[in-house]
């Protein structure tokens, strides 16, 4: 498994933006939170999401959040990137699923840890349902 990977899901604490109920994000916030993670909603226009406070950028979450997954457009994941840079993040994970190689290239630029191309849930323990017959084949071709 890639270190930065390991760093992410072994933390156990994430900020997820773009956080909604009608996307993938809003998945992904429930299996983690399910999963027993300390999660941080990120949303312009939200309040709250599932039960748990939403801020309103990265910038406005607390020092010692250091990952995010961005499950959000390429457009908005650069903005996002520009908003880390005063913020404790040091590791950005783009959810798999949209081109986001300006974003990725501007968050290396300030020195960010960087994923992308991959799902988050095929690496947040406990691995199950799709997520690990999907672990299992790439793993199988040796793209884990």
């Amino acid at each position: 498994m890639i270190p930065e990977i390991k760093e992410v899901v072994g933390g156990k604490k994430l900020a997820i933006v773009g956080v909604s109920s009608k996307k993938m994000s809003g998945t992904i916030y429930s299996e983690l939170k399910q999963k027993g993670y300390e999660l941080y909603p990120v949303h312009p226009t939200r309040s709250e999401f599932d039960g748990d406070k939403c801020y309103g950028s990265v910038a406005d979450l607390p020092n010692d959040v250091t990952a995010a997954v961005l499950a959000l457009s390429p457009e908005a994941a650069k903005q996002v990137v520009s908003d880390a840079a005063g913020s404790g993040l040091t590791h950005l994970w783009f959810q798999q699923g949209a081109n986001f190689s300006e974003a990725i290239a501007q968050a290396e630029a300030q020195g960010l840890k960087t994923i992308s191309k991959k799902c988050i849930m095929m690496y947040a323990e406990p691995v199950t349902g799709i997520h690990s017959f999907h672990r299992f084949f790439v793993k199988l071709l040796g793209r884990y």
